[in-house]
């Protein structure tokens, strides 16, 4: 049984502007709650040095953070590591369109 079901072309709304799962985590959890990185801490088990590196975009959300970020404010694991996926990916194309090998 599947629960979630993925396509090969599973994509994001391109018109939509590239933010980072920090500034995400900031502006529309934090800031929204009235909470501080301190008080996520604490609810979360996450370092509030932690949730400071993934506000300035300093340390990637992985699995574990998500699922704790999931259970702390209502989301699911699979959103946060999507955004991350997201922007990863993005920030990554000019990089790898720069080194496109030569077709014969």
């Amino acid at each position: 049984m599947e629960l979630i079901q993925l396509t090969p072309h599973l994509d994001v709304d391109p018109s939509q502007p590239l933010r980072a799962p920090g500034d995400i985590l900031l502006h529309a959890y934090l800031i929204p709650s009235a909470l501080n990185p301190a008080q996520l801490a604490r609810r979360t088990g996450i370092s509030a040095r932690d949730i400071k590196a993934f506000i300035d975009d300093t340390r990637p959300i992985t699995p574990k953070i998500a699922i704790r970020l999931a259970l702390a404010l209502d989301t699911t694991a699979f959103y946060w590591l999507a955004l991350q996926a997201r922007y990863d990916l993005e920030r990554e194309k000019p990089v790898v369109r720069a080194y496109r090998p030569l077709v014969d």
